[in-house]
């Protein structure tokens, strides 16, 4: 049965960042933990926060991967409890933010992570034990600050989603400042993964009125300013409105995703150093066209509408109009470009038909379907 479910206090502006001290303590953090990564950390974003933490005593942990692993949250989670931490501040894109969530787990929930683990029966098993945590995110993308998940290599390989509401942020500071100068390709590839988090949920069957429209909203927010943030990375008002776009697509996908993210979280699992939002934009198009003669895709006219926000002419011009703003913004554009080898798609198959998103999609992919897309994708 589907549920509905909003509970993060966000703010949204330019200089939010000052309010973190506050939430701090509205909430009742005297020595958070900040998760954060090197990046952020060499960028100065990590001195400006804990500038904004004058009369707290935060510890930090700074070695988050690119792709948060059960290793990073063990040593995050043993610092917390070594410190005597009472709350949690997750600095930098998605990586972080899951990081910290995973550590929300391990720091008060006993035996390895992938217990916990929604494919493994886990989510009932995360309690309200959890420390509250706080979400500063640095890129626009994933929208993890509003969401009730986090994406996990777990010890065995596997990249695994955990999902519970006690996860969900209690606070996200959304300070489009942090993102002002963000490299035009990170930037773009964080952007194409809050469009796809837009469009994917959309097309999402489920039953969620509310998430359907803050997903069209979102998407045309990200469409509309997705080239000008790429292109002028001091771009206020485009680093605003991708801000929004990647939250708003984090508060619709609680109805659910698809074959987009089944794939792009199994590829991801067996080759880390693919970016996740890349792969969504890669994967966006031949999924597009899967879902296309879907029952409820029609019934709503779920492509026509998606196609209005982009500003298209015809619903045909969708699945195209996603790769031609993947080549504008220089985005590799296949799997080819991004070194992935045919011979590894029999195991992403394998992956994406395990996977969280898989039955939330329009249309129940077999293994067949995922593998025509693979190779739609390939190219």
């Amino acid at each position: 049965m589907p549920q509905i479910l909003y509970v993060t206090n966000i703010v949204i502006d330019f200089g939010a960042l000052a309010q973190l001290q506050a939430e701090c303590e509205r909430i009742g953090m005297g020595r958070p933990l900040v998760v954060t990564d090197a990046g952020v950390k060499a960028a100065g974003l990590l001195d400006r926060l804990l500038a904004a933490l004058p009369g707290l005593r935060p510890v930090v942990f700074d070695q988050t991967p690119s792709n948060p692993t059960e290793a990073a949250v063990r040593a995050a989670a043993d610092l917390y409890r070594s410190q005597g931490c009472d709350g949690l501040i997750a600095l930098g894109g998605g990586s972080a933010i899951d990081c910290a969530k995973g550590v929300a787990i391990a720091a008060t929930h006993e035996g390895p992570l992938k217990t916990y683990a929604t494919i493994e029966g886990g989510s009932p098993r995360i309690t309200a034990a959890v420390p509250p945590l706080i979400a500063v995110p640095t890129t626009a993308g994933t929208g993890s600050e509003v969401a009730r998940g986090a994406i996990i290599i777990v010890d065995d390989g596997r990249k695994l989603g955990f999902h519970s509401w006690h996860l969900v942020p209690r606070t996200a500071l959304l300070d489009p400042e942090l993102t002002l100068g963000l490299p035009p390709l990170l930037t773009a590839a964080t952007g194409m993964d809050a469009i796809a988090h837009c469009m994917e949920t959309f097309m999402s069957a489920a039953f969620n009125p509310p998430a359907d429209g803050i997903a069209l909203d979102g998407l045309r927010r990200g469409w509309a300013h997705i080239e000008r943030a790429t292109r002028n990375g001091n771009d206020r008002e485009a680093r605003l409105n991708m801000m929004s776009a990647s939250m708003q697509g984090a508060m619709a996908f609680q109805k659910g995703l698809g074959c987009v993210h089944s794939l792009s979280h199994s590829l991801g699992g067996i080759n880390p150093r693919l970016h996740h939002g890349t792969l969504n934009a890669v994967f966006l198009p031949a999924v597009i066209g899967f879902n296309a003669a879907t029952e409820s895709m029609q019934k709503e006219q779920r492509l026509q509408r998606m196609a209005e926000a982009m500003g298209l002419g015809s619903i045909g011009d969708v699945a195209e109009a996603v790769r031609d703003m993947g080549a504008r913004l220089g985005l590799p554009p296949g799997l080819r470009a991004m070194g992935v080898d045919p011979g590894v798609f029999d195991r992403v198959i394998d992956g994406a038909l395990a996977d969280h998103c898989h039955k939330t999609n329009p249309r129940l992919a077999t293994p067949e379907d995922y593998r025509e897309m693979l190779e739609a994708s390939w190219t």
